[in-house]
This record gives C-alpha cells, structure tokens and sequence, in this order.
C-alpha cells in the first residue's frame, strides 16, 4: 500500500496535471457554463462548510487560549479563525475586482478586454501562493487519516479544475501561455516545502481558515455572475451529494 506521502505527491501532481490538460478541456468552455464546472464547485464549498469549518472551530479554542497569553491586538479578538477565513475571502475579492477593472480600463483605451500585463502577473502571483499553500496542506492536514487525505485531494481538485478555467476566461492566451505552466509547478513547490519543514497547529489552522475563505469566493465568483448562466441544479448537486458522502464517512 502506498505511503500518505507517496499518496499526497501523486496527488500534487494530479494538480499540476489540471493545470497543464485544462487549456485541452474544450467542454468546460461554453454558455451557459458548464454543469461539471457548477457541479465541481458544489463540491468545494460543501468540503469548506461541512469539512474544513468543524475542524477550524475545534482549533477555535487554541487560539483563544494563545491569544488571552499576549498582550497584542489578538487578545481583543474572538473567532481568530473566522476573521482569518474572512481575510481570505476579501483578499481574492480585491483580487477579482483589480482584474475586472484592469479589463475595463484597457477595453476602454481600444485595446482587447483583457487584465493588463502587470495585473496579469499580481493576480497570476496570488494563484502561485494560493496553490503552493494547497500543495503544503497536503501533508499537514486537519484530519491526518488517508480519508482525510482522499477528500482533500478530491475537493481541492475539483477547485483547481474551477480556478483554472476561471483564469483561462479572464487572461485569455496568455494564460495558457504562460500562466498555466507556473501554476502548474505550485503545488508541487508546496509539497516540497511541506516536506521539508512543518509548522506548529496553530499555524495550519490559520492556513486552513484562510483557505477556506479563498475557496467560497473563487467558487461563488465563477457561479454568480448573471452572464455565466451556471447551473444551480448541478451546483446543489455536487454540494449535496459531497455532503452526503462526506457525513457518512465522518
């Protein structure tokens, strides 16, 4: 049987692969959106709220503990993990909102409407960390049994494949030129890092939290928008039925 680290390093390079076979999946690309895309991101953000968040609030305590020990900000804070989830989500919110209006202020000056080049590299670079903390958190997870280990790899997969076409859409070519490749190799990087270093619990809850707030917005970013037309039904499809596989095996 392989080893959780064998595992997780298949698993990284699962990720890698989406990134470098997505520009090939020519079904995800169309209006309305595509029900697997919908579907996939039912899957993720059902992980985040009946997964991800039970274990962040088990951890709740330890900050609270840490906190009521310094003397800083943090001591005046309840829900340190939530407020980390929340920086998460506004970070890729302000993210999202740099690359549309760089889109626009290009379109505006007669250009193709697409995110500038330097807005290409900050909004690509996000991408590049967010992944490498993907590919760390594999092998400092929450929940350390290889369940745990096959969820997030099924869950977080399925959100790269939903990031991926995102970014495709919004940079055009030049993702696919160069984008792509780059954040292929993140996961991978992270999984090195991992590998060679480990930090205390209190520091992947935090990496946990922000990455659960990453995940609701980059998914609800791609399934609201009016002109997607996504599809609702395969959403609470795959939210439903992850949750149901999810609870029965917890």
């Amino acid at each position: 049987m392989l080893s959780q680290t064998v595992l997780s390093f298949l698993i990284a390079l699962g990720f890698a692969g989406i990134h470098i076979l997505g520009k090939n999946m020519d079904f995800l690309r169309r209006t309305p959106r595509s029900a697997w895309l919908s579907i996939a991101g039912g899957v993720s953000v059902a992980y985040v709220f009946v997964h991800l968040l039970p274990h962040l609030a088990r951890h709740q305590e330890t900050f609270r503990q840490k906190a009521e020990e310094s003397s800083s900000l943090l001591s005046k804070l309840e829900s340190h993990t939530y407020l980390i989830a929340l920086i998460g989500l506004a970070v890729f919110y302000g993210l999202e909102r740099l690359a549309r209006g760089s889109a626009r202020r290009e379109l505006a000056a007669g250009r193709e409407r697409r995110p500038s080049k330097g807005t290409f590299w900050v909004h690509l670079g996000s991408f590049a960390i967010y992944n490498v903390l993907i590919g760390y958190l594999l092998l400092h997870r929450e929940d350390s049994s290889w369940q745990g280990l096959v969820i997030f790899g099924i869950a977080l997969g399925l959100h790269f494949l939903v990031n991926d076409q995102g970014l495709r859409e919004s940079h055009g070519a030049t993702y696919d030129k160069q984008g792509r490749w780059l954040l292929a190799v993140t996961p991978l990087i992270g999984w090195w890092i991992g590998a060679a270093t480990t930090i205390p619990a209190l520091g992947v809850a935090a990496l946990f939290a922000f990455l659960a707030g990453g995940i609701v917005l980059n998914v609800l970013k791609e399934e609201l928008p009016e002109e997607r037309e996504s599809w609702f039904s395969a959403f609470a499809l795959g939210a439903g039925v992850y949750t149901a596989l999810l609870l029965a095996i917890q």
